[in-house]
């Protein structure tokens, strides 16, 4: 598998009182969650504009009107889970509900979940989702060994950030060129494509979110300009970028299938 440091979940975190910073402090090390601590709703955004956000931390507890706004980004990026965060008194009914009309996935009751926090929140990461629905390659790709296999669930494992060949063949215990033999065996489509599919299926997902354009899709990935994933789009499944959010990774995959797997020489 990749390094640990790889797969860290990034978790935005909005929390104003001492109380919700010390559940987040104590369910969420550094070693192991990329924490963004924001202190506005401007930067909550920047945040998401800016990184690829597995799950968001809301603290509702302190009422503000700040915190509202900044919980009322979950409809604009659906694609990541929003947590709220509450001692949940009688007084804290309204707040709940307000959370729930805002399709939170959940809410941690501080004093109460904070041993078990993490293993709330990192399953309904958007990494997590995303390994976990396509942990298995759609046959019309053509993978049918074990190995690729394994190479396909290290890739859908970055749920579309840039990952390289080389890391890959470490992790495998490869060379770079057995690794790519090995993958492109029986007909099936070069790895680099496959890398590349991956990633369009995740800027899918994004594209869907009402808070994104072309131009953050692909910053957020690691593209190197929305030019580069248009012209990746293109290559790999026929289709611009714009339409990529009216298209399902069904949709994809059976653009893809129709021999755009392999280079052309």
């Amino acid at each position: 598998m990749l390094p640990p440091a790889a797969l860290a979940p990034t978790i935005v975190v909005y929390a104003v009182r001492d109380r919700a910073r010390a559940l987040v402090r104590s369910a969420f090390p550094k070693r192991r969650t990329r924490a963004i601590v924001v202190r506005t709703p401007g930067e909550m955004e920047s945040a998401f504009r800016q990184n690829l956000v597995d799950a968001a931390l809301v603290d509702l507890g302190s009422g503000t009107e700040d915190s509202w706004k900044v919980a009322g980004l979950s409809l604009e990026y659906p694609s990541a889970p929003f947590f709220g965060m509450l001692p949940l008194r009688s007084a804290d009914g309204p707040a709940l509900a307000r959370a729930a009309a805002l399709e939170f996935a959940d809410v941690l009751v501080e004093g109460v979940d904070d041993s078990v926090a993490r293993e709330l929140v990192y399953p309904r990461t958007f990494t997590a989702r995303f390994a976990g629905a396509l942990s298995n390659p759609p046959p019309s790709v053509g993978l049918t060994d074990e190995r690729q296999h394994a190479v396909w669930r290290i890739i859908v494992g970055q749920a579309g950030r840039p990952v390289r060949t080389g890391a890959i063949a470490d992790a495998m215990g490869l060379s770079r060129e057995h690794l790519s033999r090995v993958f492109a065996s029986a007909g099936a489509p070069n790895l680099k494509r496959v890398i590349d599919l991956v990633r369009l299926i995740a800027a899918a997902e994004l594209a869907k979110n009402p808070g994104y354009d072309v131009r953050d899709v692909a910053a957020v990935l690691g593209f190197a300009s929305s030019s580069h994933l248009s012209s990746t789009s293109q290559r790999i499944v026929g289709s611009r970028p714009a339409s990529l959010s009216r298209l399902r990774t069904v949709d994809l995959v059976e653009r893809f299938s129709q021999g755009r797997g392999r280079s052309r020489r």
